[in-house]
């Protein structure tokens, strides 16, 4: 363990650090892809502190590519764990400064920069060699055509490492695109990779295949649940809370649902379920919002619906939650959502903190959260908080809107049960009965199925779905009792 580390490394974490280094000194690129909470930061900083304290690094600076939440985090967790790093964050500065900064880079031993940024300046950073390329939240370069993950093939470096608790999460070729990142070549062609072991669950992965992957991934790939490794950790209960719409909400729903059935259905049928996506992506996305609240629909008859079974259960299971001193976590994928959860709790005198993606300095707002005196209710969008945040004061997790990745949820559940969390964790999943949120229920546990046949699964789920998945969406002909809506947007 290097001199200059200011943490005592856990048993887990310190194989990890010589599993990383063993790679390293062999060649191979790496994949730490520990569950969510147990250090994988730490893990990372001590082998770029050995790699700096033995010289090996050679004047060459260790890149880490993050999401923008996430850039933050890692300066705080340098300056905790590993002071004696000269770090250059390339998080608050211009596109000019960047350019300027960058001609100094070799003056530093860690430069620090969001994915965003990786696009933005790729131009520049492709003229640099690194010593470490480390990408954290590594599902960022799931998809192998995306510009985030061309720039982080293009970049040049001695060795590469990855870092993520997710490291599957819809299909088989997110591994391929991970691994084609960290060491070029190892599975083939990406159409060899899908010949060999298939993409979708639809392909119908064989048990063989599935084992035949797993022997190739086992020695580069090192992933470490809770439950194996921490017996220190307190249990995590998860319970979903169900709640029935009411009349006028439900009838709005029914109209939703029938207004858009012809048109799925008679695509699918037409050109399958895939060149239907479209279509029924906006349906899902309309029926979702009508689950959760009308005031989330863009059409003028919704406009009039104002109650919201699902704001109802959560108002009230927030008041008994905060009767007994809890701390909640709130998470959505809407903005708008929030946004109406706020106005709630403005009006019942509720404090809380509240983040989104155009929320800037993060860490101010988690700061008011995580210390003692801060707000019982942390508000936050499930894309902007999902990731990478320390929210150990938070011992309750409100999921108010289910999403199609297990995945997502489990990041946003793990923002609370991680390391450093000393009480009890309880996870709420709100779910309105007799709607499309019992599908993603279902959709879930299939993606949860492939993750525990391969390793572990964003997306829509829509190449998941199948006719008879879109039957039950929808109901079949002469089941519809309800009218159409008028698709008038609100202006």
């Amino acid at each position: 363990v290097p001199a200059g580390l200011k943490a005592e490394l856990r048993s887990y974490q310190h194989h990890g650090f010589e599993w990383m280094a063993a790679l390293r000194d062999l060649g191979f690129g790496a994949c730490l892809a520990d569950d969510m909470g147990l250090g994988k930061t730490v893990q990372a900083l001590t082998l770029l502190l050995s790699e700096a304290e033995s010289k090996r690094s050679a004047g060459l600076p260790t890149m880490v590519v993050a999401p923008t939440s996430v850039v933050q985090n890692w300066e705080q967790e340098v300056k905790r764990f590993a002071p004696s790093l000269k770090v250059m964050s390339l998080r608050t500065t211009t596109r000019a400064e960047r350019v300027q900064r960058l001609a100094k880079i070799k003056d530093y031993d860690l430069v620090l920069t969001s994915y965003a940024l990786l696009r933005l300046d790729n131009e520049v950073l492709v003229k640099e060699r690194f010593h470490y390329l480390i990408l954290d939240e590594a599902q960022a370069i799931k998809n192998p055509n995306s510009q985030t993950a061309k720039a982080a093939r293009s970049m040049k470096a001695r060795h590469r490492l990855t870092l993520t608790g997710t490291p599957l999460e819809n299909n088989l070729l997110e591994l391929w695109s991970q691994f084609e990142f960290l060491m070029p070549g190892f599975f083939g062609s990406r159409a060899r990779f899908v010949r060999r072991y298939g993409a979708f669950q639809r392909d119908g992965n064989t048990r063989q295949s599935l084992e035949q992957l797993r022997t190739r991934l086992r020695p580069f790939l090192l992933r470490r649940l809770k439950s194996e490794v921490d017996q220190e950790l307190p249990p995590v209960t998860e319970i979903t809370l169900r709640c029935t719409l009411g009349a006028r909400q439900r009838k709005l729903y029914e109209q939703i649902r029938t207004t858009y059935r012809a048109k799925v259905l008679g695509t699918a049928d037409d050109s399958g379920v895939e060149r239907a996506s479209l279509g029924v992506l906006e349906a899902l996305l309309r029926l979702r919002q009508a689950a959760c609240h009308p005031g989330l629909l863009p059409f003028e008859e919704a406009q009039k619906v104002t109650d919201s079974a699902k704001t109802q259960m959560f108002l009230s299971t927030l008041q008994q939650l905060l009767e007994e001193g809890r701390r909640v976590l709130v998470f959505s994928q809407w903005t708008s959502m929030l946004r109406l959860l706020r106005t709630e709790l403005d009006d019942q005198g509720i404090t809380y903190a509240y983040m989104d993606g155009s929320v800037r300095d993060r860490g101010e707002v988690i700061a008011r959260f995580q210390s003692p005196d801060g707000p019982p209710v942390f508000l936050i969008s499930l894309k902007a908080g999902g990731v990478g945040l320390n929210l150990t004061a938070a011992d309750t997790v409100i999921i108010h809107d289910p999403w199609w990745n297990p995945a997502a949820e489990q990041q946003a559940s793990d923002r609370a049960h991680r390391i450093g969390q000393t009480k009890p964790v309880m996870v709420l999943r709100m779910v309105a009965e007799d709607t499309v949120e019992d599908l993603i229920l279902a959709l879930q546990e299939r993606k949860r199925a492939l993750v525990r046949s391969a390793i572990e699964v964003d997306g829509t789920g829509i190449k998941d779905l199948s006719r008879d998945d879109l039957e039950a969406i929808f109901g079949v002909a002469g089941d519809a009792d309800a009218n159409t809506i008028e698709a008038t947007v609100v202006p």
